[in-house]
């Protein structure tokens, strides 16, 4: 009877070890100099490690700027979402206005329209206010999610009436209940919302690429993506490259992981 659970735990294993290996190789190819890097068969450990690809990256191929440029716009993009997705999400669920139960609906309905037919009229829009090539164009797509009001509107909806009700007798304002009240009872999913607004906007590739002109202002995706074309043949200086890329959301995820974990699985019980 114990024949399942060890045939189960062994797949398990393997299919972690097998979606990890592609990381670690990655890593490791970036402590390799160029000669050794592009050897084949290919090396899985550096034979003489060397700090040379990141040091390259920092002194001349502007990394420090990129990386700046991406925590900045990835942060900003998180702070201005969750601003107006948990207000807005929180309205939706608990604060009684004309229409929103056919204005819920009708953004529902939104939701399978693509992304990409919107970037058009979004890019002249952004044009008109003088918005391209700057990192206030890069976030607007990020300042509101169909996605992340409905994630916070679902969890929401299992907050007591009654504590609310009980605030409101007390004297206290919608402010005052929405700040003392609500924001600590919804921080699971708030940090599950930054943690998803964080990722898309530090790995968005395709946005930051119709709205930046200028490479100053490029995110590391786009770094990455320069950096291959004229080092094509470096891969180890391109692995370092991606490395220092995947490294902050790495950490973040770990860092939040007890949060992240928890706001997902209360919000997959309530509502």
């Amino acid at each position: 009877m114990r024949v399942q659970p060890l045939w189960a735990g062994a797949l398990l294993i393997a299919a972690s070890l097998a979606a990890v290996f592609p990381l670690l190789w990655m890593v490791s190819m970036s402590f390799m100099p160029e000669a050794e890097a592009n050897a084949f068969p290919a090396r899985l450990f550096p034979h003489d490690p060397t700090l040379a690809n990141y040091a390259e990256l920092f002194a001349h191929q502007r990394m420090g700027r990129f990386l700046f440029n991406s925590l900045f716009v990835a942060s900003l993009a998180t702070v201005l979402s969750l601003a107006f997705n948990v207000t807005a999400g929180y309205a939706f669920a608990k604060l009684d206005f004309k229409g929103r139960e056919k204005l819920f609906r009708f953004l529902l309905a939104v939701v399978v329209i693509p992304g990409q037919l919107t970037m058009l009229p979004l890019f002249f829009q952004l044009k008109t206010l003088g918005l391209l090539n700057s990192y206030a164009g890069v976030v607007v797509p990020f300042m509101t999610s169909l996605f992340g009001i409905f994630l916070v509107r679902q969890y929401a909806l299992g907050l007591p009436d009654e504590m609310l009700q009980a605030a409101r007798v007390d004297g206290a304002s919608e402010w005052q209940i929405f700040r003392r009240i609500v924001l600590p009872n919804l921080s699971p999913i708030i940090v599950t919302l930054g943690v998803f607004t964080f990722l898309a906007a530090w790995n968005d590739f395709l946005w930051p690429l119709i709205v930046l002109s200028d490479d100053h202002n490029y995110t590391l995706p786009l770094a990455i993506a320069s950096l291959s074309q004229e080092h094509i043949q470096d891969s180890g200086m391109v692995m370092a490259c991606a490395t220092v890329t995947i490294a902050p959301v790495i950490l973040l995820f770990l860092a939040l992981q007890r949060h992240y974990v928890r706001g997902l699985l209360a919000g997959s019980v309530k509502g």
